[in-house]
C-alpha cells in the first residue's frame, strides 16, 4: 500500500535533485572564470551523434540518387508506352508491348533490388554504429 507514495516520492526527489544541479551548472557557466564540468560521456556521444548524422546522410543521398534512376526509367517507359501505340500492324503492336512489360519488369526487379540493397546497407551501417559506438 505504501509502495507507490515512497516510489513517487523518490522520483521526485531525485527529479528535484537534477534540477537543482542543472541550475547551478548553468549558474556557474555564467561566471566568466569558472569551469563547468564536464560529463565524462559528453564526448563519445558528441562522435556518435556526429557518425549517426553522417550515416542518415549517406543512406538519404542513395535514396535520392535511387529515386532519380527510378523516376528515369519511368520517364524511359512512358515514352515506351507512347511508342506502342504508333505500331502500324498488330504484329508490330504484339511485339512492342511484349518488349515494353519485358522492360517494365526488369526496371521494377532493378528498382526492388536496389531499394533491398540500400536497406541492407543502412541496417549494416546502423548496426555497427550501435554496437560499435563511436570508436
Amino acid at each position: 500500500m505504501f509502495e507507490p507514495v515512497f516510489e513517487n516520492l523518490r522520483k521526485a526527489t531525485e527529479t528535484v535533485i537534477q534540477t537543482q544541479q542543472d541550475l547551478f551548472t548553468r549558474w556557474a557557466a555564467l561566471w566568466q572564470g569558472v569551469t563547468v564540468p564536464q560529463p565524462a560521456w559528453g564526448e563519445p556521444v558528441k562522435k556518435f551523434q556526429k557518425k549517426w548524422a553522417e550515416a542518415v546522410t549517406e543512406t538519404l543521398a542513395r535514396q535520392r540518387e535511387t529515386l532519380e534512376a527510378q523516376f528515369n526509367a519511368g520517364m524511359k517507359s512512358l515514352e515506351a508506352a507512347f511508342a506502342v501505340a504508333g505500331a502500324k500492324d498488330p504484329e508490330e503492336l504484339k511485339t512492342r508491348t511484349m518488349e515494353l512489360s519485358q522492360k517494365s519488369f526488369d526496371c521494377l526487379r532493378q528498382a526492388l533490388e536496389a531499394q533491398a540493397r540500400e536497406f541492407q546497407a543502412a541496417v549494416t551501417k546502423w548496426t555497427e554504429l550501435v554496437t560499435k559506438g563511436a570508436a
